[in-house]
């Protein structure tokens, strides 16, 4: 006899591979460690199992407080090159536990679907830079990874993109049925910190050093970001007879070394004879960055591509005026 959803006692297990959480330097993990903080809120009745590797730096009681709710569950992975650990992660280990914990549904937050799952599999997509920017493509190994990921989303129950713009690439370029693409738009990671701001902006101020009036970018260096164009549109505005006193502030982790993938923005400001009014401030901790918005004459975010832009909604969030590409 067969058990209809109405019978079911036990609650629904949702199984999520955890490979980027706690990472807040990558997107991937800014978006699962935001949800996995959410989600359980919001499905108190569904059981989420959070899939860790044995050697995470985050420990049992560290995950289980930071995400309450989330059950974490850690998997070992044998002795491989780093590249190989994270595919054997996705296509072997990640099903395979799946399916001894006896899950409904494996959910993969970021584009790396498994071949095959004993469980119907959602993917979330933020982006397909890699195929839609040469730049990024990447050697032998990269492309082959691309090829791989792009067959397994096609064989997924569901993909969620993160905004209308990346389902419509999804859709147009891995042919994949629209009915089968959701988007489920990103909420701004600063939310409910907007209180705090006021207080915290003078330590902010003086943590980072930052000027009295300054134009704000906050975000990558990899070329795409365009970051040389800010620096040279704020070399046109001082020339037209912009306001001298507002300097402009370029936060992040810089490149170690420039490179055509990397350029180096102190490069670009000394070109444009703007080093002495271009601060570097280097990486931004997370709970810094609503006072660093909101202190901010307008933030400039000019990139060439994005899946979101989720820095464009948090300096909307801190009521910073922002200045954009389309």
């Amino acid at each position: 006899m067969t058990t209809t959803s109405s019978e079911r006692t036990e609650p629904f297990r949702i199984v999520i591979n955890g490979w980027f959480a706690g990472d807040f330097a990558s997107g991937s993990g800014q978006y699962t460690d935001h949800l996995l903080e959410w989600l359980p809120r919001i499905a108190p009745q569904t059981r989420f199992l959070l899939l860790l590797p044995a050697s995470h730096s985050i420990t049992q009681q560290e995950a289980a407080a930071r995400w309450p709710g989330v059950e974490p569950v850690f998997e070992t992975l044998p002795p491989l090159p780093a590249n190989v650990a994270k595919l054997w992660w996705e296509q072997v280990i990640a099903p395979r536990a799946t399916g001894r914990l006896h899950g409904d549904v494996l959910w993969v937050p970021y584009w790396a679907g498994p071949w095959r799952s004993p469980a119907p599999v959602v993917v979330t997509i933020h982006d397909l830079i890699p195929l839609l920017l040469p730049a990024y493509r990447g050697g032998m190994l990269q492309r082959g990874y691309t090829r791989l990921v792009s067959a397994t989303v096609r064989r997924a129950t569901a993909i969620i993109a993160v905004s209308e713009a990346s389902k419509r690439d999804i859709v147009e370029q891995l042919g994949i049925p629209a009915s089968q693409v959701w988007a489920v738009h990103h909420g701004p990671n600063q939310e409910g910190h907007s209180g705090a701001v006021q207080a915290a902006s003078s330590s902010v101020r003086e943590k980072y050093g930052l000027p009295a009036h300054y134009f704000l970018y906050l975000g990558g260096f990899d070329v795409r970001k365009n970051v040389k164009s800010t620096i040279a549109a704020y070399r046109r505005y001082l020339d037209r007879g912009g306001d001298p006193e507002i300097k402009l502030v370029i936060a992040g982790k810089l490149p170690g070394e420039s490179s055509e993938f990397f350029p180096d923005p102190r490069l670009a400001a000394q070109r444009a004879g703007v080093e002495s009014a271009v601060f570097f401030c280097g990486w931004i901790d997370e709970a810094d960055k609503p006072a660093l918005y909101a202190l901010a004459t307008a933030y400039i975010f000019p990139s060439l591509y994005e899946g979101f832009g989720m820095m464009v909604l948090e300096a909307m969030q801190a009521g910073t005026p922002v200045i954009t590409s389309l």
